[in-house]
């Protein structure tokens, strides 16, 4: 059992928890989700853990606090917290170019207009630095985004990090030849920049992403279940994935057995793990503790309060600097940090929360956010693409945040 103490003895009131379950089973109930899990910490102790539905509906297999969920973008703050644990070796300045350990894109261009063999571009007026990484203002985007003339590059290269062919060699050098979006620091853009940052983990350790992250994160915090793949004996606790179907029910698109999770070999630090709530949980609670759990750092403190700072320029939030395209959060009163969401404004994002809160979430509709003001944690899981489907994020952020009584 992940549960450690009563809400009440941390402030919050079991009988108003109980409403996080009914919600859940409204929607499973409804066939818009196939099971859930959700965990609510306070004060570091679990108080409330829930789970509903199936993980595998085809099976009949029921969710379980040790079910194993593909946790897609919730990788890029582990691989955030990687980086800038080399950050703190001396390795690099935030502000250094990436072309220092990776010179191929010392030289990026910046699309104009048209596309395909038709596409002007211009020479980039700054390199991409490691800042520009890890807040998604690099000038790179996603494949799947659909919406310019670049993420059409990306698709016509196979630039797919999660899922893709080659391996993240190969890949982040193929990045290197596409056309940035728009110059380094002008816009957020949600992108494979935390891709780029799994690479440059790689060339500046000598280790493999997968490597790394065992002996240096996962290792070290007990995360015993989190991988890029899905050992043979663990298939048996994966969830199914799925997305919407036609009538408004659910369709499978990638099974428990027999999933790509089976074998990979291009680690995806955007969004390629697997995990656990109990596994993501010891994580989050490492950044709750300033970079600290159990007796085990991995980060300073400093390091870690200066990752949940805005590092957005002039302080401005997600819609000043030009966000209109995904979902992991709202845009209005919303800054960035170093791989994670920033809460700035909970009135002008309209919705309840504390100013300091970082979060963020994948796109099977997992989220997570961590709350410094009330010293709370939150963590939700399901399967279901994409993450924009149901407003599950805000619905729970309100029945959580209403059962505080203190």
């Amino acid at each position: 059992m992940l549960v450690t103490a009563k809400p009440e003895d941390v402030g919050l009131s079991s009988e108003r928890l109980d409403r996080i379950g009914p919600w859940m089973d409204s929607y499973i109930a409804a066939g818009k989700l196939p099971g859930a899990l959700t965990l609510v910490a306070r004060h570091g102790k679990v108080v409330y853990c829930q789970t509903r539905g199936l993980r595998d509906v085809d099976a009949g297999l029921a969710v379980e606090e040790d079910t194993i969920f593909r946790f897609y973008s919730m990788t890029k703050p582990i691989t955030s917290v990687a980086i800038m644990m080399l950050y703190e070796q001396g390795h690099f300045q935030l502000d250094n170019p990436i072309s220092q350990f990776l010179p191929e894109f010392a030289h990026m261009q910046v699309y104009v207009s048209g596309e395909g063999a038709t596409m002007l571009t211009e020479p980039a007026r700054e390199q991409i630095t490691f800042r520009h990484l890890l807040t998604h203002t690099a000038g790179l985007t996603y494949a799947f985004f659909e919406a310019t003339p670049v993420d059409a590059a990306y698709r016509d290269n196979d630039l797919v990090f999660n899922g893709g062919p080659g391996d993240l060699t190969s890949c982040a050098r193929a990045l290197a030849d596409q056309p940035l979006l728009c110059h380094p620091g002008e816009e957020w853009n949600y992108s494979v920049a935390t891709d780029l940052l799994g690479r440059l983990v790689e060339v500046i350790s000598g280790q493999a992403l997968d490597v790394y992250f065992q002996e240096h994160i996962l290792g070290p915090l007990d995360m015993t279940d989190t991988s890029f793949m899905i050992a043979p004996e663990k298939v048996d606790r994966f969830a199914a994935n799925y997305g919407l179907a036609d009538d408004g029910g659910l369709k499978l698109i990638d099974p428990a057995r027999d999933s790509s999770y089976a074998s990979e070999k291009l680690f995806s630090g955007g969004g390629g793990l697997t995990s656990t709530a109990r596994d993501y949980h010891r994580f989050i609670e490492m950044l709750r503790g300033k970079g600290e759990v159990d007796g085990v750092r991995l980060l300073g403190r400093k390091t870690v309060e200066y990752m949940t700072m805005n590092h957005l320029p002039g302080g401005g939030d997600l819609t000043s600097m030009g966000q209109a395209v995904f979902s992991e959060t709202s845009y209005d009163g919303i800054g960035f940090g170093l791989g994670f969401s920033i809460m700035l404004d909970p009135a002008k994002a309209q919705v309840i929360g504390s100013p300091g809160e970082h979060a963020w979430g994948g796109a099977a509709s997992t989220a997570f956010w961590i709350d410094p003001v009330e010293d709370m944690s939150v963590i939700f899981l399901t399967q279901l693409m994409p993450s924009s489907t149901y407003p599950l994020r805000r619905e729970l952020k309100v029945l959580t945040y209403q059962a505080l009584i203190d």
